[in-house]
């Protein structure tokens, strides 16, 4: 398999995922206090939202650049 036909795969299914998942989150520990052996941490949860722009335009990329790769 070509790459630009991997190329154009991945981002037809990141775009897919991005439009039904809309974001992920992760956990982030972080160290807040520390005297010696006794450490104090504090873990944060985060969001990042992906725009439905960003998907769309994953998709409409991937589709183009799979339909190029075809035709050579």
């Amino acid at each position: 398999m070509p790459l630009t036909r991997l190329i154009a795969i991945v981002l037809i299914l990141g775009g897919i995922a991005a439009l039904t998942y809309g974001g992920f989150s992760y956990t982030k520990n972080t160290e807040v206090f520390k005297v010696g052996s006794v450490a104090l941490s504090v873990k944060e949860k985060r969001t990042v939202d992906l725009p439905v722009w960003a998907g769309i335009a994953a998709v409409v990329a991937g589709v183009a650049l799979l339909a190029l790769a075809t035709k050579r």
